[in-house]
């Protein structure tokens, strides 16, 4: 790998992602909301940013998201949807990506390995949903998981060798799940970022489209 792009660089998880590459010699551009202005929320801004970029890159990594909006918290209940808050949560989580991959075609090689990986959540899959709750979280990472599904398909026609992928990075320890970890098993943002590079590192064309953990198994959509 020679040149990436985190988007969402600087957030505890892409932080991490970017110094581990830097450590490891490759070429990082970095944007964001705190250091660029970088809104995934807003078109304009998504536009603006990413047609600057010439590329290309081997790497594109996306590391926007939240839990809830910061006035809000996830909802244990459906009584407790509100629908501009939910309208909010898909803006970043769902939406906020798919106005990125518009720009993925070209950004990416058109005749070598180039990667999309996009953080996901576990808890965006329905086979795996067992407990209910955060329902505007829950379903704005599976449709995010539908869009990459989709953009890797589209991707795959022009770009033969890319892999377009949602990622799952397990309880990672940074302000994002401070309050919210409870009795979860955390890692630290370094130590996350190494096991997500990994698991990129070896994913395939032929994994294209998929949704996998940070030891590399496929999540149940």
């Amino acid at each position: 790998m020679k040149n990436a792009l985190i988007i969402g660089a600087s957030g505890g998880i892409g932080d991490a992602v970017t110094q581990h590459l830097r450590g490891q010699g490759v070429d990082v551009t970095t944007l964001s909301r705190a250091a660029d202005g970088f809104d995934v929320g807003n078109p304009a801004s998504v536009d603006t940013h990413l047609e600057r970029l010439a590329g290309p890159f081997d790497l594109i990594f996306v590391a926007v998201g939240i839990l809830a909006p910061l006035w809000g918290a996830p909802e244990k209940a459906l009584s407790a949807i509100k629908a501009d808050d939910m309208a909010h949560v898909f803006a970043v989580n769902a939406i906020g990506p798919a106005l990125i991959l518009r720009h993925a075609a070209r950004l990416l090689p058109n005749d070598a390995r180039g990667v999309v990986a996009t953080l996901s959540a576990r808890v965006g899959s329905i086979g795996d949903n067992k407990i209910g709750g955060w329902h505007s979280y829950r379903a704005s990472k599976a449709a995010l998981n539908q869009i990459i599904h989709g953009a890797a398909i589209e991707l795959g026609r022009s770009h033969k060798q890319s892999v377009c992928v949602a990622l799952h990075p397990g309880t990672v320890a940074t302000p994002f799940t401070a309050d919210y970890a409870g009795r979860h098993k955390t890692v630290p943002a370094p130590e996350a970022a190494a096991h997500l590079l990994a698991v990129i590192e070896d994913l395939t064309p032929a994994q294209s489209g998929g949704f996998y953990d940070y030891a590399g198994q496929e999540v149940p959509w």
